[in-house]
Parts: structure tokens; sequence; C-alpha cells
């Protein structure tokens, strides 16, 4: 890994004295830079484009709380923010190593995630393809552990490179210290808030590998009359199938799915099976059952229901969406009444995707 991501090439005292202070800017609105749409304001912001420029705003900030924002695809900001917004624009893709089939690609965590796997699948690499159309930043993909259609960040991940908010101090995370688990990692538990990310490897491959595990997934193939699907087509296949279900941001403001699908005891699943025969479940590795957070939502009746300037999406009630002029509290109030709903219901309490401000 170290050979791979090099911290020491990031001087603390890079860029203090010229541009610290040139990257503040002052009670800046954040409605454009979050997928709801919600109205709020940052006492301070500062666009951020390279590591030392990170190093840099510390130190003219210190003090201050600073909170890092990426994409906006998955925040809710219930109010204004008092401290400091460092957003995170640090560009740059690169393959960094290569030894037979396997590819290390790194990226910096500004770089737009779809653009990313676009360029992966342009390069002729495979390993992303399933992971198309994710909004958000690459920056933000390990602290959620992104996944989507039978793939996880984590089986491509290799390392990252972060920042340490509180000291500049920069520190690599290999896959074991990220300590991944679904939509999880150490970044949402113990080290959450304490770091910016700034740069990710993957570890990706020439040879593809596709995982057509996903129903949907080997359905849309065979719509499009693939037989034998590339990379590119899985890709394909897989926006096909996320613009059907998921309104675009730009048009409908949400963050995706709004919740985690709630993991089971398989005794607990069994149980509440035999009071919802259709209940679906898909056993995990880890020997607990997954549990569609969207079907309990749909059964709890929230599916395509709106209250004022909040909803649950008509086809799809696993996400929130904001139809304008609301607020992000409210829209916390309205996923807290959908949350009640369905563990009165099922005795099921689901618990948030996006991160709360």
């Amino acid at each position: 890994i170290n050979h791979l991501v090099t911290p020491s090439r990031f001087p603390i005292f890079a860029l203090r004295s010229m541009t610290a202070k040139e990257l503040i800017r002052r009670d800046v609105s954040l409605r454009e830079l979050n997928t709801f749409g919600v109205v709020a304001r940052a006492r301070l912001l500062a666009e951020v484009r390279t590591p030392a420029q990170v190093q840099s705003l510390l130190g003219e900030v210190e003090g201050l709380e600073v909170r890092v924002l990426g994409g906006g695809s998955n925040v809710l900001l219930r109010s204004d923010v008092e401290g400091v917004v460092l957003l995170n624009r640090i560009p740059g893709i690169e393959v960094v190593r290569r030894s037979g089939s396997t590819v290390w690609v790194a990226a910096g965590g500004g770089v737009n995630w779809h653009g990313l796997v676009e360029w992966t699948l342009e390069h002729g690499l495979s390993g992303l393809e399933n992971l198309s159309l994710i909004p958000g930043t690459v920056g933000a993909a390990p602290i959620q552990n992104i996944g989507a259609y039978g793939v996880e960040l984590c089986e491509v991940f290799e390392a990252l490179e972060a920042v340490e908010l509180s000291t500049g101090r920069c520190r690599t995370f290999s896959a074991e210290e990220c300590a991944f688990a679904y939509r999880d990692s150490i970044f949402k538990r113990g080290e959450k808030g304490r770091w910016v990310i700034t740069r990710v490897v993957l570890r990706l491959s020439t040879e593809p590998c596709l995982n057509l595990s996903y129903g949907a997934i080997q359905d849309t193939l065979r719509e499009m009359g693939v037989r034998r699907p590339t990379p590119r087509d899985v890709n394909r296949a897989v926006i096909r199938i996320r613009r059907s279900k998921l309104p675009d941001p730009a048009r409908l403001g949400n963050t995706g799915s709004f919740f985690k699908n709630p993991e089971l005891a398989p005794e607990t699943y069994q149980t509440l099976q035999q009071r919802h025969p259709d209940l679906p479940g898909y056993p995990l590795p880890n020997g607990r059952v997954k549990v569609p957070a969207a079907w309990l939502i749909e059964r709890a009746g929230w599916k395509g229901r709106r209250e004022g300037t909040v909803g649950c999406h008509g086809r799809q009630p696993l996400v929130i969406v904001h139809f304008g002029g609301g607020t992000g509290e409210a829209i916390w109030t309205f996923a807290q009444r959908v949350q009640r709903s369905v563990e009165e219901r099922f005795g099921i309490r689901l618990q948030p995707e996006v991160n709360l401000w």
C-alpha cells in the first residue's frame, strides 16, 4: 500500500501563507450543493483542490468545527452550518500500478463517482460497472461503502489517503483498517467527522468477471438483446434500471435511499414471515437476513404519499423526495413519521442512510 499512496508528498506547510485566506468564502448558500435542494447557509466555506490546500485551510480555521461536503448527495441539512464547510474538489484519475490483469487506479476525493466509473470502462477496466450512476464523489464512497446490484466498494478497494481535520496530518488506511460493513465503515463510527478523504486507490481488472446475480440486471440485458454481456453492457443495464426506478435529483430533490435495508436475526425474520408470508428476505454471509426497507415502507402505506413539500417517491418508496419550498427539518420530521410507522407495524426500527447535519 505504501508504494501506492505516499502522504509525505503533501508537506503541511505548503501553501499556508499563500492561499489559506483566499480559499475561504463567508455566508455561502448551500442550496445548490445538496441534492435535496434544501435552503441552508454556511458561515464559512472553502473549496479545496489539493491535499496541501486542505492542510493550509486547517491551519487558518483552527478551533472551528470543519464539516466535509462532497457531492451533497447523502446529506440532509437540517439547519445552517455555523462552522466551516470544506468542499472537496480534489481532481485526478491515474493508473498507479499494473500486475498481470490487475490494475490499480487512484482517484482524487473530489472526482465525480460516475465519472470515475465511465473512465475505467473507457480504459478497458472492469469492477465498477455495477456501481454505475451512483451519485456523489470518490471521497464519499468509502465512508458509505457504496453498493448496488450485488457489488460493494469494499470488493475492489485497496487503500485511501486522508487528512485529519484536527491536526492536518496525512494517513493511509488499508481495507482492513476501514472496517467495511453493509453501508458502513469506520468513518461512520469511531472515526466519524475526523478525516477528509483526498485519494482512493481501487483494484480493477482487464479481465472481466461480471456479477450478474441481481435479477433485474439479467432481465434488462435480455430486454437489450445482449447474450454475451461485457462490462459496458452491464453499465448500460444498470443505468437503465436506475433511471427507471429513481428520480433525477436535478428535477426532484432527493438523496436516493433514505434508509438502510435492515438486517435481522434469522429467528426474527421467521417470526415476521409467519405474520407476513410475502415478506422478502435475503440471507447474508454473516448469517443474518436482509429485508428490503422499501417493502416495509410500502406496506406501511407510504409509497407515493405526500405531505406538503415532502413525500415518498411513487415508484421507489425508499426514496424520500423534496418537492421544493420545504426545509431540512420538515424532511426529517416526515422521515421520522415513516420510521415510527414501520416500527409500529413490523417492530423494525429503520436506520437513516443519509448524514444528518
